[in-house]
């Protein structure tokens, strides 16, 4: 009754392309909730905000942990924060104004 069924590394690959997907559907898909929310109806949306940078940072904690962060990996990441910080900067100086 209690079989273990074997699996292969293409069903894994699929697995983990689907888990993948799945998560940039719904961190997209907060960021845009989020952006919405801001811009159309003027309100925070600072806890669905926070979902995503902590679903960013537990995944690269366990990158970290696992030791496969790799040197372009880490400039990669480091560029994206720098890009993501200037239009951050951008964006409250143009709604400040």
């Amino acid at each position: 009754m209690n079989q273990r069924i074997t699996r292969d590394e293409r069903e894994a690959a699929i697995d983990q392309a689907a888990d993948r997907l799945g998560y940039l559907v719904l961190s997209f898909g907060l960021l845009v909730i989020v952006a919405w929310r801001s811009f159309a109806n003027h309100e925070s949306s600072w806890d669905l905000l926070l979902l995503v940078i902590l679903g960013g940072a537990v995944a690269t904690a366990y990158r970290v942990s696992r030791h496969v962060a790799t040197r372009s990996w880490w400039l990669v990441a480091g560029l994206s924060i720098g890009l993501a910080l200037v239009l951050a900067a951008i964006t409250a100086l143009a709604l400040r104004s």
